[in-house]
């Protein structure tokens, strides 16, 4: 099947990377089939591979492109912050409004690094490591202010991720939870963690 008159090659691409983000979500990146993918966009599976030669590639890519995106939505959200206390309440709302909003793709970015070769791995981690470079830049100004007593930066950021990005298994938009109240409660929470050490 060729693509539709009027559609565009990257129009093509976004629903097709839309759909294989749903189908790794629900059954996992090894059980995505090429051909079920084909279909939920209206392809035969031929063309498709004019999209994704390679399907462990195509993860690899996908993966970064969402960090990607995730850098990119972060260095716009913290223009203009003053200050490290500022710095970590924007760091908690964005990182908790992105992350819930986004959760498929949180999801399996963080599953489905088993499934990429050692070179897509290391090229997705650094990726990582560049945003969680940012909250510890945020950890060690806030330590030499004096804002918060943070005996180790690294284990602290590693430690407010894990606790920042768990939001996104269990949070369901249409629980008794607001994102906006779940957002002031984690502010509230990281807060006191962070004084605790005073």
């Amino acid at each position: 099947m060729a693509r539709p008159v009027g559609v565009k090659g990257a129009d093509t691409m976004r629903a097709i990377r839309a759909a294989a983000i749903q189908r790794i979500y629900r059954h996992g990146f090894e059980a995505m089939n090429l051909r079920d993918l084909a279909a939920d966009v209206g392809l035969s599976l031929g063309s498709l591979y004019n999209y994704i030669p390679q399907k462990q590639e195509f993860l690899a890519v996908l993966l970064e492109s969402i960090m990607q995106e995730l850098l990119a939505d972060f260095a716009a959200y913290m223009a203009g912050v003053e200050g490290p206390a500022e710095a970590m309440e924007r760091f908690v709302r964005f990182h908790i409004t992105w992350h819930t909003a986004r959760r498929e793709e949180v999801f399996i970015g963080n599953m489905e690094l088993r499934s990429l070769s050692p070179e897509q791995y290391a090229r997705v981690a650094a990726l990582r490591k560049t945003y969680e470079r940012q909250l510890r830049d945020i950890l060690s100004q806030g330590k030499k202010r004096g804002l918060w007593k943070v005996e180790k930066v690294p284990v602290t950021s590693k430690a407010l991720l894990a606790l920042l990005t768990g939001v996104s298994v269990w949070y369901r938009p249409d629980g008794d939870l607001s994102q906006e109240r779940l957002v002031r409660l984690y502010q509230a929470m990281v807060a006191r963690m962070l004084r605790a050490g005073e």
